[in-house]
């Protein structure tokens, strides 16, 4: 009781400054958003889709920044130890997916 009291008191709790710049960063904090091109549990296929989609939206208008949002949906999906490899087989010529 006390910790719901305590969740959802009217009286506001003081916070640090610290506390208030990672509650901000807690709010924007986004992950990709549904495709209904894959609805199944497994998301391996729409991770590969996310990452190459990025890559298609560098090889078009080369603009790093404006392509960030797209990257940010890869990485939210995908297992970082694949997109770690994808960039490493990327910088070595060897990736199988859209060359940039």
């Amino acid at each position: 009781m006390k910790l719901n009291k305590s969740i959802f008191s009217e009286a506001p709790v003081e916070l640090s400054d610290e506390q208030k710049a990672a509650i901000d960063v807690v709010k924007n904090v986004r992950t990709t958003p549904r495709d209904v091109r894959f609805t199944t549990q497994n998301q391996a296929n729409n991770c590969w889709n996310k990452y190459n989609e990025w890559l298609l939206c560098l090889k078009n208008t080369g603009d790093e920044d404006g392509c960030k949002n797209m990257r940010q949906n890869a990485l939210s999906i995908c297992p970082t130890i694949w997109s770690e490899k994808w960039d490493e087989e990327r910088e070595e010529g060897t990736f199988a997916g859209l060359k940039v």
